[in-house]
């Protein structure tokens, strides 16, 4: 009967044995495992993606944003590369699970949670998938529609010949958010080749803005200014933690569950790891670079990151830029409204994946118009968003890489889920409980929701600046499940064997 019930799923609709995915056809596979006659390839090919998803020139405002916490420039390095590796080292972790059961990441999480208790985590996810496109397509739109109004202001600029037209935001994000659709429909085949073409374009096109900025590069800036305090480096660390590799975590076993089951878990992780944080370490470096070299450049970049970095571009450049920055943009919300699509499975909604993408597509959209047109502050929005995502994926990384340590020790499948399993949930809820009430926000409307925990003296103070609640809620998650899970009845209901 389980079998009957899977072949009529939404989820999947197997391929012929041994038949190779193509780039060129939909996907068909769901949320349900690959089956190891589709499944092919070295863990090698995991750099494409994750190279790609982190090849954005955004990765040089944060540098400006990492900087603009009050570090100087060598802490504003050191810290941010120590935040992007040891979050991405959490993401090749996680691929490793989808390695070893052919599964998506928020399906294995029903043997975390349950199969029911997992709709609270998958609700996470899926706001943060859909947070990230809408994020990353908006600044596409921001950056594209100021780079169109120097081009042509005739057209795309306002009476005072600078200021950009709604019409120019509205087609650079719809041009943006037509691929994103087009490539995430597609699937799993399609964005690997996508994703590695996309690196190559991107790399020589940033290489070749980079050269083209660096007189303003000022390497006496080195040594200026006074380092901070270790609280402030400490949130330096965190800060980047959510800039980067807790955005991924979700999504990791998304991509590698494609490959044989046997690749060597060192690795799948490895290769991750090195894809995730190669790019964005160099662009971290050089935006530090730039705000130590030209610190006006940092508040310009705060509201507009791809249109203030493109100020001083000669004209001629400007056209390739854009398509750099679209393209940037667009690599990373390609593999989010892949991912947001599988959470929407995981969810349980009866929907084939690709349609589960057009609904994504569509939220994506009413984000974005948040976003260019309601918020008054775009970072201001953009660092409460990392900071309340970053404590509940923070919290969900830390119960699923034990319940897998556990699950690897006691030989426990897919199949072996209860309904639900009370440790792990609540473990994440009392973790990203703790986790919001020790992180501040700029926003004023979700600071209502978060640093309850410190009062307001401290919310203004030490702690304030350290947002230890990300950190917090790693731990606390990681020790509660451990201490809790060996309570609870680990065997699966009758109905599942």
């Amino acid at each position: 009967m389980t079998q009957q019930r899977a072949a009529r799923s939404p989820e999947r609709r197997p391929t012929a044995a041994g038949a190779t995915p193509s780039a060129a056809t939909v996907e068909r596979n769901g949320i349900d495992p690959v089956p190891d006659a589709e499944r092919h390839g070295a863990p090698r090919a995991l750099f494409w993606p994750w190279a790609a998803s982190g090849l954005s020139l955004l990765g040089i405002a944060y540098g400006i944003y990492v900087m603009g916490l009050g570090l100087n420039t060598w802490q504003a390095v050191v810290t941010g590369t120590v935040g992007y590796v040891l979050s991405f080292l959490l993401v090749g972790l996680v691929s490793v699970a989808g390695t070893r059961t052919g599964a998506p990441t928020m399906a294995i999480g029903r043997t975390v949670f349950g199969r029911r208790g997992n709709a609270l985590p998958t609700v996470f996810s899926y706001v943060s998938n859909v947070g990230w496109e809408t994020v990353l397509v908006a600044l596409s739109s921001l950056g594209g529609a100021t780079i169109l109004a120097r081009v042509a202001p005739a057209v795309f600029a306002r009476a005072d010949g600078r200021t950009p037209t709604t019409g120019a935001q509205a087609l650079c994000f719809a041009v943006t958010a037509v691929t994103v659709v087009v490539v995430g429909v597609y699937g799993h085949a399609l964005i690997m080749k996508v994703q590695k073409y996309l690196t190559a374009a991107i790399t020589a096109m940033t290489a070749a803005y980079l050269a083209l900025m660096a007189d303003r590069i000022h390497l006496s800036a080195l040594g200026a200014g006074r380092p901070a305090t270790l609280s402030t480096a400490i949130g330096g660390v965190v800060f980047a933690m959510t800039l980067l590799g807790l955005g991924w975590v979700n999504c990791a076993a998304d991509y590698s569950r494609y490959l044989p089951r046997d690749s060597s878990a060192r690795a799948v992780a490895g290769w991750t790891t090195l894809g995730g944080v190669l790019a964005p370490v160099v662009l971290l470096v050089f935006g530090v670079l730039l705000n130590a070299g030209d610190p006006k450049l940092a508040a310009a970049a705060a509201a507009d990151p791809v249109g203030a970095l493109a100020a001083t571009l000669p004209t001629w450049f400007l056209v390739p830029y854009l398509l750099t920055a679209i393209g940037g943009f667009a690599s990373g919300a390609i593999m989010d409204i892949y991912s947001s699509g599988m959470s929407l499975l995981a969810l349980g909604v009866p929907v084939r994946r690709h349609l589960a993408v057009l609904v994504d597509g569509a939220l994506m959209a009413a984000g974005g118009w948040y976003v260019l047109f309601v918020s008054p502050s775009f970072f201001a929005t953009f660092q409460a968003f990392l900071s309340v995502v970053g404590v509940a994926m923070a919290a969900w990384t830390a119960v699923f890489l034990v319940e897998r340590w556990r699950a690897r020790r006691s030989g426990t499948g897919l199949a072996a889920a209860p309904a639900v399993r009370w440790p792990a949930l609540l473990s994440l809820t009392v973790a990203t409980a703790v986790g919001l009430g020790l992180i501040t926000s700029a926003d004023p409307n979700l600071a209502r929701a978060t640093g309850f925990l410190l009062g307001d003296g401290a919310a203004h103070g030490t702690l304030g600046a350290m947002n230890l609640g990300v950190v917090a809620a790693l731990l606390v998650a990681g020790a509660l499940y451990a201490l809790t899970a060996p309570l609870a009845r680990t065997a699966a209901p009758e109905g599942d064997r």
